[in-house]
């Protein structure tokens, strides 16, 4: 049981860092935060997301060229110019170490206010960090696992926030239903998103990029919006009247 309890909570307390701050807040900018609450919000990336910390720096603007060339050859992971899965994690891979190593081309306009805490970039993205976090989640396995197969669980934890983000660049690119007609083959992968947080609602976000909210129809509630909403209230952060307008 407590194994159980603890991948579940380590896979949406993941999921909301990668939803709520990484993808809504760095890349889009939904809403906005003070100083103070950002560099809170990198250090719960950090604790979240843990060996598989992604930057938000490099997120964000990834994110941005996703929607600016989606489906094209620019696209820095499309299925429709990879071979299979693992070409277009390798590919995505290269794209964010070079982001983040600030040895990339891209544009000026993608890195407009994308968040950069130089210090949690370094101290999250060393292998001393990451390897780290990994030997934490194998330990708390060894002491209580109840049987071995709960061991093949590890993995996804080691890899949780690029299992969250191919599930989403990869299979709902080509699997589900489409509530618009975009320029792309973004769709809405689950009906009712309980395992995504409304990040399946990927057609619905194609369609409406700096839309807060990502659920359309009246089945598809999205989680994270609620979560926004009372962060709004308490004056946590600040929710722009505008979003449902694009970032750019």
């Amino acid at each position: 049981m407590a194994i159980l309890i603890f991948f579940i909570s380590h896979w949406y307390l993941s999921l909301f860092a990668q939803t709520f701050f990484l993808h809504r807040y760095a890349a889009h900018k939904m809403f906005t935060m003070s100083p103070r609450m950002e560099k809170l919000f990198y250090w719960l990336t950090f604790i979240f997301q843990g060996s598989s910390f992604l930057s938000p720096y490099a997120y964000g603007v990834m994110h941005r060229l996703h929607h600016a060339f989606a489906d094209t050859e620019h696209d820095p992971h499309s299925p429709s110019f990879s071979k299979n899965l693992f070409d277009m994690m390798w590919k995505t891979k290269n794209y964010y170490q070079e982001i983040c190593n600030r040895v990339d081309s891209v544009e000026a306009k993608f890195k407009k206010n994308v968040p950069h805490w130089e210090f949690m970039e370094k101290l999250a993205d060393t292998w001393v960090s990451r390897i780290g976090w990994g030997v934490a989640y194998t330990l708390f396995y060894f002491y209580f696992a109840e049987s071995y197969w709960v061991f093949l669980l590890l993995p996804i934890h080691f890899l949780m926030g690029p299992v969250h983000g191919v599930i989403i660049n990869w299979f709902a690119h080509k699997y589900g239903y489409r509530n618009y007609d975009v320029d792309d083959t973004a769709k809405n992968l689950l009906p009712v998103d309980v395992l995504m947080m409304g990040e399946s609602y990927h057609n619905n976000h194609h369609k409406f990029g700096g839309r807060a909210n990502f659920g359309v129809k009246w089945h598809e509630f999205d989680p994270t919006y609620p979560i926004i909403k009372i962060l709004d209230k308490l004056k946590l952060i600040k929710l722009k009247p505008n979003n449902d307008l694009n970032y750019m």
